[in-house]
């Protein structure tokens, strides 16, 4: 039924309403254009209106991604074969406000689908390939991951040189210029422009916040800014906060892909925050990810040659490549982007130790290089797969098989194991990483360091946790 404007409901008998076929979509509800479907009567036959709003904006969101499987799909909402393989949704990402009440909907959406028997072709479906269905329409998504927010960067305000007549504690501006490094006596108010609405201003001072008017007739001088310019260009102070039109602290994609190329973008937003948290805005550190992007095309292209090969240093590298490869696949599992950049950045410096010294073999170099590439692939696509192909390969780098950490190439040979007497850290030792109990705690005793530490009393007990740790109780 239909709520009326008067907040009746239209009878049985006017049911069903059919809805008109004659409308054009132009972004809003078409039913709002069409008079045959607004015009009605009320119950007493008065004219009345009906209610165009009749679908909750949340109605197709909370079940919009059975429909992604199979959106040409004719006999049902989504194809049951593809249900099958596909759900239910490994993980669900998006912001905290947004998703609290978009889980709410779709929690009830898919239960009430379970209810109904939407699924049971599905289920069927699982079933007859080796999939056990049980509990898997119970809940639309199998875990929620919610990415935290980038805010709009601090900037501070133009300085100001500001000269006019005072008036009731107030400077009506005759004059308004931007001065950086302006001392005190330059003007009648020079300082930080903190706040502008219209033409009143707020400078921060070396002795408090003066308020300015600008009078409509003032001259205003920004060099960095060609031409006239007027009271609307001067920049005020901005803090950390969310980024909006209205504070003027929104950043332009586009503008820093067009300087820096969308991979070394990407690649920044990764790095430079925790994806659960955000965090705020800085242009600075692009260029430290424009840097990597750079040094990743210098070692795709070098084409390397080995020129003094040495077998520890090519086992140091592998053992550094499948180190890195664990870390990355870890990383990603667990969301922390910016992490798995650190490791590859830190690989970066190994390979460029390599490419300069070329101590390492072919082999070991070409197994570096491909596993740098796969694993900077989802973060950097586009130089990622150029250089794929430019080292070879014909297919695309993103159909490649992800690269896999061999834990015996990526144990350390050697480890620094810690020797503590009754609790506290006395030495740092290196050690086998393969070391025994007894090698171990052999080790401890004759450190050089500890020997004063024994001398105090006898030891009563060792604690060996080899490789990493020893302790020596000492009474």
């Amino acid at each position: 039924m239909i709520n009326r404007t008067d907040g009746s409901i239209e009878s049985a008998e006017d049911l069903p309403v059919v809805m008109p076929e004659d409308v054009e979509f132009s972004g809003r509800s078409p039913l709002v254009d069409s008079e045959d479907f607004l015009a009605t009567v009320d119950s007493d036959g008065n004219p009345a209106r009906r209610e165009t709003d009749t679908m909750d904006t949340f109605m197709c969101s909370s079940w919009y991604w059975f429909r992604y499987l199979s959106p040409q799909f004719g006999a049902g909402p989504f194809d049951p074969e593809e249900a099958a393989y596909w759900l239910p949704v490994d993980v669900y990402t998006g912001g905290a406000e947004h998703a609290v009440m978009h889980l709410l909907y779709a929690r009830f959406f898919v239960k009430a689908m379970r209810d109904m028997g939407v699924f049971a072709e599905t289920e069927a479906a699982m079933r007859a390939h080796g999939r056990d269905p049980q509990m898997a329409f119970d809940e639309p998504f199998l875990m929620l991951r919610n990415q935290g927010q980038v805010l709009g960067a601090e900037r501070h305000g133009d300085h100001l040189v500001i000269n006019g007549e005072w008036d009731q504690g107030r400077l009506v501006a005759s004059s308004v210029s931007v001065v950086d490094g302006a001392t005190a006596d330059a003007g009648e108010v020079v300082g930080e422009l903190m706040r502008r609405t219209e033409n009143l201003l707020q400078v921060k001072t070396d002795s408090g916040l003066v308020g300015v008017e600008v009078a409509a007739d003032a001259t205003v001088d920004i060099p960095a800014i060609e031409g006239v310019n007027d009271v609307t260009q001067l920049k005020h102070h901005l803090e950390i906060q969310r980024m909006s039109k209205s504070k003027g602290n929104v950043v332009n994609p586009d503008e820093l892909v067009e300087r820096f190329g969308a991979d070394s973008v990407r690649t920044y937003l990764m790095f430079a925050f925790e994806w659960q948290k955000g965090g705020p805005w800085d242009e600075r550190g692009i260029a430290g990810s424009r840097r990597f992007i750079e040094d990743v095309w210098r070692l795709g292209t070098a084409g390397y040659e080995a020129a003094a090969v040495d077998e520890k240093a090519s086992g140091d590298l592998r053992r550094k490549v499948h180190q890195t490869i664990a870390k990355v696949d870890e990383d990603m599992v667990e969301f922390k982007w910016n992490t798995a950049v650190a490791a590859l950045m830190t690989l970066r410096n190994a390979m460029l130790d390599s490419l300069r010294a070329g101590d390492v073999t072919a082999a070991v170099w070409t197994e570096a290089l491909e596993a740098l590439l796969k694993l900077l692939a989802p973060i950097a696509p586009h130089i990622t797969d150029e250089l794929w192909h430019h080292i070879g390969h014909t297919e695309s780098i993103h159909t490649q098989p992800w690269p896999v950490s061999d834990a015996s190439v990526a144990a350390e040979d050697v480890v620094t194991m810690v020797v503590q007497v009754n609790g506290k850290v006395r030495d740092r030792i290196e050690v086998s990483a393969s070391i025994s109990e007894e090698e171990a705690t052999e080790a401890a005793l004759a450190a050089e360091k500890i020997q004063s530490w024994l001398e105090q009393g006898e030891v009563r007990k060792v604690i060996a946790r080899p490789p990493k740790l020893i302790n020596i109780v000492v009474a």
